[in-house]
């Protein structure tokens, strides 16, 4: 026979063997056999070059560089799998030896084949370890393994099914390291001979003995004692972590979702391998967190574990600033999705067109092609499907796709106009500043604003100059041309009435001024603090020597000027600039100097810099001269009243406070399946016309989930502005009806449920810098309604729910929202049941 046919007959494979691998695809059947690598490669060598006489002729089957020694023939450690031994299948093993031979007195490597849920693995090391209970460390118990440490950990201690127990490794230097996944075996784990494997059961009051969290009770005998609602538990604000609470204690108050944890089928769900996933952490920190909540022994915990994992994985979170419960909630969904996938390997799945084809069937083939990629408890009760469709403005062509979603991101009606706070100041200096709120276009101009104080003031529009003032400066003066929306609502808007003309050629001229008070500093005491700091380096008889200036020198040294914009509060200014001392002239000569400034003026004019801290004369070219008026600090106090000039007014317009309608819940719905048409940021790829447009689209409700979550839009977020809507949006509590939304279909034999009511909503109240997050939610035992607010919970009567703060709202159907004090609806883990797998009848 010949080698290369031999070869084929051998491995089942063609002359190159490249690709063995530890999944051991080359047969089902157990054992396997190590074969050394030096030998193999010599072996392939010889086998691949076709020549029987070839000098690579390897000899008899060595594996002597595998073992400790030749007596005892024990395996060295740590071998390597591909550089020091492959392993091959018993048929080969059997043809090789047959061919070759082995080696005298060397006995085959024969190895266990351990199978896994989707591979299998060779068991190339039998270990043994020390089990131990974590109450009961002195005890280890002696095992071998060769299947999963923690089925055989929970028969060696005969743990009962429904406690839940977890492994830990104690390695050589003292540390315990998490075995997280309960199929691993040792191989899996990498365990080594004799290591010791602790493993500990949950408390009752869903804590473990090896990280029992920190509690709002500083004795652990009281906790221990106290017994409460389940779920009735407020989480610990960390510092700006009320938007994690609140995003938690909705989630947890979703019945489907606690109830899935709560019995643990989670466990056999976790997906450790899903490299979009967060290697079941987030999943098994999240479970931690519902179990000690529902365990009824917890007045508040603290959520410190939970908040790290969400920051290890997710960097945004990081850290103790304030960010968005919906934000968050999204996140969470999506970890716990793909930590929980049941999908280990996805498939491609290409996406096609509608392409004339009935919606039904395009429907039922994107719920299909979802569900082979994404299919978790997640997606069993949150997952709802969308129409989307497309059509574009130069060709009419018309794209038809079906999409998932997980939430509903619904707009508020936003009004086209807003409401600006200012200051006007007259030209007359006998008329007091007038604080004024006009109405203008969101999208107007500078111009809309004078237009709108001009009906208030009577001074016409062209004659009035637009100044932002940050910080006693001029930060900003505006055009008439220029976008509102530069124009913050927190900005300090300043409107002057200037001269007319400003627009004509050679018109009148506006000068901006600052008022500045001089810091003075006379030469005696520069003289004194000079003196101070040389007389290190003076002879003494020479400082003796040196007579102060005479007392006649009464010159002033030193401009310190503090300024500010003309009509608001004065600010710091620079440094000193002394002048150099008249010494020359004689005392005389100072006292008439003196008599002739007997009239000193009250200030002086100097040019400065737009920001009124540096004397300049204006720059060739330069468009917008500035100057400042120089105090001295004594006329100031002596003629200028500061407070008068100060002073201002509030115009009528002050009273009248711009009363905003409330909205519907379903006038928000309505305005997200509104026709839109695509931003120029985001165009759509036409197939036909091969080009981008800016098509028009429509959002439709095809099929809802079991819980539906929608998030109000309160937060509008453009290049220049951020706002929050407070618009009262008034939601039902109970029958919340979609029929008229969704554009499936119905049966009319078996419609599709469409009611839902409320479980949970999500607080949001103040602004966006210095907001705080609570939440309002409906226990599924008792259903009673509870206030969270981080640590504290307080029972709250279904009128108060609805409010300007409502910012993510929580709904249940109907028809899956089990009575309180009734058995949970049963739900087994490979069930299903979201709404669109059973409103499409397909899995």
């Amino acid at each position: 026979m010949r080698l290369n046919s031999a070869l084929d007959v051998a491995l089942g494979r063609g002359a190159g063997i490249r690709g063995w691998g530890p999944e051991l695809q080359l047969g089902p059947s157990p054992p396997r056999y190590l074969l050394e690598n030096h030998w193999y490669q010599q072996w392939k060598e010889y086998v691949e070059s076709g020549d029987q006489n070839s000098s690579s002729f390897p000899g008899h089957i060595n594996n002597s560089e595998l073992f400790e020694d030749l007596e005892s023939f024990r395996l060295k450690e740590r071998l390597v799998e591909s550089e020091e031994y492959v392993l091959v299948p018993e048929d080969v093993w059997n043809k090789l030896v047959s061919w070759y031979g082995l080696e005298h007195d060397q006995p085959p490597i024969e190895r266990k084949v351990v199978e896994l849920p989707s591979t299998q693995k060779v068991e190339v090391y039998p270990v043994e370890l020390y089990l131990c209970q974590h109450n009961d460390l002195d005890s280890p118990v002696t095992a071998q393994f060769s299947h999963s440490v923690l089925q055989e950990a929970r028969r060696q201690f005969e743990v009962p099914p429904e406690d839940e127990t977890r492994l830990w490794v104690k390695n050589s230097d003292g540390s315990c390291e998490r075995l997280r996944n309960i199929h691993m075996t040792v191989l899996d784990a990498c365990l080594s001979m004799g290591q010791v494997v602790i493993m500990e059961t949950r408390n009752k009051d869903g804590t473990w003995p090896s990280s029992r969290p920190h509690v709002m009770r500083n004795s652990v005998e009281d906790e221990e004692l106290y017994r409460g609602q389940p779920g009735v538990c407020g989480l610990t604000n960390l510092g700006n972590t009320c938007f994690m609470n609140s995003a938690f204690q909705c989630l947890s108050n979703v019945p489907p979702l606690t109830e899935y944890f709560l019995n643990n089928h989670y466990l056999g769900e976790l997906n450790f391998s899903n490299p979009l996933g967060m290697k079941g952490e987030i999943a098994e920190a999240y479970a931690d967190l519902v179990k000690q909540a529902w365990s009824g022994h917890h007045r508040a915990i603290v959520p410190r574990m939970f908040k790290t994992k969400v920051g290890h994985f997710a960097s945004q979170f990081l850290g103790y600033q304030q960010h968005d419960a919906q934000e968050l909630l999204s996140f969470l969904l999506d970890g716990l999705h793909e930590d929980l996938n049941r999908v280990k390997r996805k498939e491609y799945v290409e996406l096609r067109d509608a392409a004339g084809r009935p919606d039904e069937e395009v429907a039922e083939e994107a719920w299909r092609n979802h569900k082979r990629r994404n299919d978790s408890i997640i997606v069993d009760i949150f997952h709802g499907l969308f129409k989307s469709t497309l059509v574009c403005p130069a060709c009419g062509k018309v794209s038809v796709t079906f999409d998932p979603f997980c939430y509903l991101s619904v707009p508020l009606p936003v009004s086209q106009e807003r409401a600006m706070e200012l200051f006007f100041v007259y030209m007359d200096p006998s008329r007091k500043p007038q604080q004024h709120r006009v109405v203008v276009p969101k999208a107007g101009k500078v111009l809309d604003l004078c237009l709108a104080l001009a009906k208030h003031t009577g001074v016409p529009a062209e004659q009035m100059m637009v100044a932002d003032v940050f910080s006693h400066r001029f930060y900003k003066l505006y055009q008439v041309d220029e976008a509102l929306s530069c124009i913050l609502d927190r900005d300090d808007i300043f409107v002057y009435e200037v001269a007319g003309g400003l627009a004509e050629p050679g018109g009148a001229l506006v000068l901006p001024v600052y008022l500045r008070e001089r810091a003075q500093l006379s030469w005696d005491a520069l003289y004194g603090l000079l003196l101070e700091r040389l007389s290190r380096g003076l002879w003494p008889r020479w400082l003796m020597a040196l007579p102060p200036p005479g007392e006649e020198e009464e010159e002033m040294l030193g401009e310190g000027p503090a300024s500010q914009a003309e009509g608001s509060s004065g600010g710091s200014g620079g440094p000193p600039t002394p002048s150099p001392p008249q010494a020359t002239l004689p005392p005389t000569a100072n006292r008439r100097k003196r008599k002739c400034r007997r009239r000193r003026p009250l200030f002086t004019v100097r040019p400065v810099n737009a920001n009124g801290t540096s004397e300049r004369p204006a720059l060739p070219g330069e468009a917008q001269p500035y100057i400042a008026i120089d105090w001295d600090s004594d006329m100031k106090k002596r003629y200028y009243d500061e407070e008068e000039a100060e002073g201002y007014v509030k115009h009528e317009c002050m009273g009248h406070v711009q009363r905003r309608q409330p909205v519907k819940l379903r006038e928000c719905v309505e305005l997200f399946t509104t026709v839109e048409t695509l931003e120029e940021e985001n165009p759509w790829y036409c197939p036909t016309c091969k080009r981008h447009q800016l098509a028009t689209k429509k959002l439709d409700l095809w099929a809802l989930p079991e819980v539906l979550i929608i998030h109000l839009k309160r937060f509008s977020y453009t290049r220049l502005a951020r706002e929050k809507l407070d618009t009262l949006v008034e939601f039902p509590i109970r029958d919340l009806d979609f029929s008229d939304f969704i554009i499936k279909p119905r049966a009319d034999v078996a419609p599709a449920p469409h009611k839902y009511d409320l479980i949970a909503v999500s607080n949001h109240y103040g602004s966006l810098r210095d907001g705080h997050y609570t939440t309002f939610a409906r226990n599924k035992d008792s259903g009673h309604w509870f206030y969270f607010d981080d640590s504290s919970v307080s029972p709250v009567a279904e009128a108060q729910i609805e409010s300007k703060a409502a910012y993510v709202l929580f709904y249940q159907r109907q028809d899956r929202i089990c009575p309180p004090g009734t058995t949970p609806c049963p739900r087994p883990p490979d069930a299903g049941g979201g709404c669109c797998s059973d409103s499409m009848e397909v899995d």
